[in-house]
């Protein structure tokens, strides 16, 4: 049985005014709409969401053309890059706002949490809050109760429990949010990236507590986050959305894997902008193997070099590199700054072009697919220096000949141990 149905859900805003902008179209908004029973006649006019350009109207669609299906006890995520729409979904979901055109039809009680104190009162304590949400669900007081001693131990804000919500914390607030929106047996659970405010313990716990709800007791669940770690461990099934549409629907795994190749997909060996008018500019790098070749390819056995150039105009006080290796799971697997030889050592760099070089060991990365993300800033920034900051440069492909019984070694790493066998 179908938990949820989204069928061709849009949601329009207009950007800047609430109204249409003048008198003329606001009464023939409502005329249409009011009087004749027709559409909207502005909703025709609009653009999809894409937030980084700027477009030609003053109406967006946050959401438009959604349409897939959540089968009962499924957990499903929901990811995809900031603005993509993710939010307004579930809030559409959760009725915090309607849906300009289509329908949703969700079958069950829902319990949301999609922001850092929704549906809390500041002045009441979080003992009333638990009540308040419980009966916005629709649960009687004795319903509650039961649960009351549960919530609050799982929330681990036992000390505080009768005291306003507002002398709580983020995380104290999101652990009590969390708490009550598991805990009052919804049929459907949407949890927002809040959870991300919570700490490392909590995070951990409030996974688990998910899987419960999904597998032990047959629960839906709607989960948002950009942790790719979480959803794959969390999620059977992953809606990917872009630009306020459904990009793609279908395993965890799958939808992760494109999700997190789609901005890299023209990555290689070699990366390279046009020289600008910074003060200190990375303008091309490149992956190059022991004998000078460009590649991306290379077996754990090679060493391999990272080959960096430079525009200097001005010296920059405070200048400081950063290298990632990260895997496509979205894992960083190991870090690198301009600090492990000498301190400050791009302070140094000449006015003009510069080359360097990062030597990277044989047997250092483990077999798989990375993403190097270099990152430059200043300590000065504030005082004006102008410093390029470029991020995902180029694509890496590691694999390891050694294999045990024609299987491939796993792991981040690659290093030999030496195994010293004593009598």
């Amino acid at each position: 049985m179908k938990a949820i149905e989204f069928e061709n859900v849009g949601k329009q805003y207009r950007l800047g005014l609430v109204s249409t902008g003048t008198i003329s179209h606001d009464l023939n908004r409502w005329w249409a709409m009011n009087v004749l029973h027709k559409e909207d006649p502005y909703l025709k006019i609009g653009e999809t969401n894409d937030r980084s350009h700027k477009g030609q109207s003053d109406y967006v669609w946050a959401l438009k053309d959604i349409n897939f299906s959540v089968e009962e006890g499924d957990v499903v995520g929901i990811i995809g890059k900031n603005g993509a729409g993710k939010s307004t979904l579930l809030k559409l979901l959760s009725r915090v706002t309607a849906p300009t055109i289509g329908q949703i039809r969700a079958r069950g009680r829902i319990a949301s949490l999609l922001e850092v104190g929704t549906g809390f009162h500041p002045e009441m304590t979080g003992r009333e809050n638990i009540y308040l949400n419980g009966a916005i669900m629709g649960m009687t007081k004795a319903e509650i109760s039961r649960k009351l001693d549960e919530i609050v131990e799982f929330s681990g804000c036992e000390r505080y429990i009768d005291t306003p919500v507002k002398r709580y914390s983020s995380g104290m607030t999101v652990r009590l949010g969390f708490a009550i929106a598991a805990h009052l047996e919804p049929e459907i659970l949407v949890v927002d990236e809040v959870l991300a405010v919570g700490d490392a313990e909590f995070q951990k716990k409030a996974i688990g507590k998910m899987q419960d709800v999904s597998k032990g007791e047959g629960r839906t669940v709607l989960f948002v986050s950009h942790n790719m770690a979480s959803i794959r461990s969390l999620c059977n099934h992953c809606v990917l959305m872009e630009n306020g549409t459904v990009k793609a629907i279908g395993e965890a795994d799958n939808i992760c894997n494109l999700y997190l190749q789609s901005g890299v997909n023209n990555l290689g060996a070699e990366w390279e902008v046009p020289l600008a008018d910074k003060n200190f500019q990375m303008y091309k790098a490149e992956i190059i193997d022991m004998g000078g070749n460009i590649r991306n390819n290379y077996s754990c056995d090679e060493e391999f070099i990272i080959r960096m150039y430079f525009n200097v105009r001005e010296r920059v006080p405070g200048i400081y590199g950063y290298l990632d290796f990260i895997r496509q799971d979205g894992t960083s697997v190991w870090i690198s700054d301009s600090n492990d030889i000498e301190f400050n050592k791009l302070e140094k760099l000449p006015i003009g072009k510069s080359l360097v070089e990062i030597r990277v060991p044989k047997r250092s990365l483990g077999a798989g697919k990375y993403n190097i993300y270099l990152n430059f800033t200043s300590n000065q920034n504030a005082g004006g220096w102008n410093v390029d900051s470029p991020k995902d440069i180029c694509a890496l492909s590691i694999y390891d000949d050694r294999s045990y019984r024609g299987d491939s070694r796993g792991g981040y790493l690659s290093t030999l141990l030496d195994w010293h066998f004593v009598e």
